[in-house]
């Protein structure tokens, strides 16, 4: 059956159809409205997201800040070590992606441009551990740098590559739908009767990993989140009354869905592996804001579990058809 392999989820994207930089105004980004009810889509912009809103809607936003998580160390000998922090585990104890790792085994020093840490030991799937002697904190501030992913090779300003709500650190790569709004766009959607709520999940590197077995046998990398009671309160209120909740992202999806619990939403910290795909049946998020994510990815694979297989092939082949810029920095669907 269509969608069950891996395969079914690749589709050819030329270079340049990769955003390199985002657009201004960030709501006059492209917006391709997908409908679950059979209608055709529809090409607007998301200054237009209010048209699709209902009042009693509740919209959840990602408000995680993307910190400057790539280092760069050197061992004794002097060969060179990239460092991607990535989840802190303890003061000054953080799980981190080095390259090329395997020349870092447990034991080894880092020398970083201040302080030092020592790879302590392995943790999941690719990941270390490193105690650092100094705060990190203090040196990715001093000389960290933007954890942009490998496709965008243009020079990106740090802030543009945060939400215009980003207050909570800890993301290694950017909840990528929110950066379509604006002040001015938050405004029009709380005119329009919706709520606007927010959470955090701080996304990981294993967010955006290609699958590369069997859909079956993937592992999702942790990832922690924490929802705030007011809005565990809007979103549990809006599943009592029948109303919708619209997550802004996928990394909104996975959380709410990970608080699940007997017909409502708990609020307070939490973690998730959460790996939804078709298949899943979702108990919480009733519209979905998103990005055009990788080939194989298991972002694609959550946005065709909510619209289904085949309305999500046939929106990209229609994204691909029509201009629409893809990726982190790219434009937007919006499926109801």
């Amino acid at each position: 059956m269509a969608g069950d392999r891996l395969e079914d989820f690749d589709y050819p994207l030329p270079e340049d159809r990769i955003a390199q930089e985002g657009v201004e105004p960030r709501d006059a980004a492209r917006m391709l409205a997908v409908h679950r009810d059979g209608r055709p889509p529809e090409h607007r912009r998301v200054r237009d997201l209010p048209d699709y809103l209902r009042p009693g809607d509740v919209l959840v936003l990602n408000r995680s800040r993307v910190i400057p998580a790539r280092l760069l160390a050197r061992k004794a000998t002097g060969a060179r070590i990239e460092v991607l922090l990535v989840r802190e585990e303890a003061p000054s104890v953080w799980l981190a992606l080095l390259r090329p790792a395997r020349k870092a085994p447990p034991g080894t020093r880092l020398v970083f441009s201040e302080g030092e840490a020592e790879v302590v030991g392995l943790a999941e799937e690719g990941l270390r551990r490193l105690r650092f002697f100094a705060d990190p904190w203090r040196l990715m501030a001093r000389a960290g740098r933007a954890p942009l992913p490998p496709y965008i090779r243009s020079q990106v300003p740090f802030e543009r590559y945060q939400t215009i709500f980003a207050k909570v650190p800890g993301s290694v790569a950017a909840p990528t739908a929110g950066l379509h709004f604006t002040p001015e766009l938050l405004e029009r959607v709380e005119a329009a009767g919706a709520a606007v709520r927010f959470l955090s999940l701080h996304v990981g590197p294993g967010t955006f990993r290609p699958i590369r077995g069997p859909i079956e046998t993937h592992r999702m990398h942790e990832e922690v989140f924490c929802i705030p009671e007011a809005t565990a309160e809007a979103v549990s209120a809006a599943l009592a009354e029948g109303r919708r909740v619209v997550a802004v992202g996928t990394t909104v999806v996975r959380a709410l869905e990970s608080a699940y619990r007997g017909g409502a939403v708990a609020a307070g910290p939490g973690a998730t592996r959460l790996f939804i795909r078709p298949g899943y049946r979702f108990r919480v998020v009733g519209a979905l804001l998103t990005n055009f994510h990788l080939p194989r990815s298991t972002l694609l694979l959550l946005v065709a579990a909510f619209a289904g297989y085949r309305r999500t092939m046939d929106a990209y082949r229609r994204a691909l058809a029509s201009g629409y810029r893809f990726y982190s920095l790219g434009d937007a669907m919006w499926i109801d």
